[in-house]
């Protein structure tokens, strides 16, 4: 009944969110269009964007996450998990879920395990000071249930942590449809601070996940360059049929915060448990 010990720094070897509805008129909304809603400064620390580093600590607060354990939820038909303990935040465990069945029914495989989830800051500890982790206790993305590591066991043949090969390569080249990213991608060691890990997944959302896709962006680039997209200059990330604009809005760091959001449109606002707020908007 214990959680897979899973080693952040093994090579892989062979063994809360605010919303509205408005008119989908699919148009920008112009300035006049504009409301505000204000967010406590403890808002910036939870949200499907918060960032979480060796410089970021997560502050583990409260209704940010809903766990769920992922043994009393998934069928272990389109894949399976390592233990009867490891938990996910239930938005994250969702879009696994449709991914997998995704994946399960394109590739007619279920060799996918689920070897690591949510950890709290006492786990992360004990991996710290045992060696097994370079995140002290705080520092780990573990900590927002939103982070998950993959392994393969194939039932005749070797297993090992995930990696994008053969069938398995879907899940890489579709993850960002169902909202997921390699949390640690390869050559983006310089902003991550962590080795390339092609098997630790991180949900953000959908739209986050195809644009940073599209412009190669660790969660750590991709919090920055939103930076200087605010509402007046958001970004623009089309999938499939769907227009969403997305910007930042920076927290006032001695109280609540005003921030602008659409009286229009369906709009979701994150924290990046760095300095500000996240809007994504969705616009048809």
């Amino acid at each position: 009944t214990q959680q897979s010990s899973i080693v952040d720094n093994l090579e892989s070897s062979n063994e809360t969110s605010s919303i509205i509805s408005g008119t989908p008129d699919g148009q920008k909304p112009s300035e006049s269009q504009y409301t505000t809603e204000v967010h406590n400064a403890a808002d910036v620390n939870r949200g499907n964007l918060v960032l979480v580093n060796a410089d970021h600590e997560y502050k583990f607060p409260e209704d940010d996450i809903e766990l769920a354990v992922l043994y009393d939820v998934i069928d272990g038909v389109s894949f399976h998990v390592g233990d009867m303990v490891t938990k996910l935040d239930s938005e994250t465990l969702d879009q696994l879920i449709a991914m997998m069945n995704a994946f399960y029914e394109a590739e007619n495989n279920s060799d996918i395990y689920i070897i690591g989830g949510y950890r709290t800051k006492e786990e992360q500890e004990e991996k710290y000071y045992t060696g097994n982790s370079q995140f002290q206790g705080g520092y780990s993305d573990y900590h927002t249930g939103r982070s998950f590591d993959m392994a393969i066991v194939p039932k005749d043949s070797t297993s090992g942590y995930y990696s994008p090969t053969g069938v398995y390569s879907w899940i890489y080249e579709n993850a960002a449809d169902y909202g997921f990213i390699v949390r640690f991608p390869e050559g983006k060691e310089g902003s991550t601070g962590e080795r390339t890990r092609d098997y630790t997944y991180r949900y953000v959302g959908t739209p986050h996940a195809v644009y940073m896709k599209q412009n190669n962006y660790s969660l750590e680039e991709y919090i920055n360059e939103l930076k200087s997209h605010t509402n007046e200059s958001p970004v623009e990330v089309t999938v499939g049929n769907k227009l969403y604009q997305i910007y930042y809005a920076p927290a006032n760091p001695t109280g609540d915060t005003e921030v602008p959001v659409p009286s229009n449109k369906t709009y979701t606002v994150s924290g990046n448990n760095v300095d500000g707020f996240i809007v994504t908007v969705s616009m048809n």
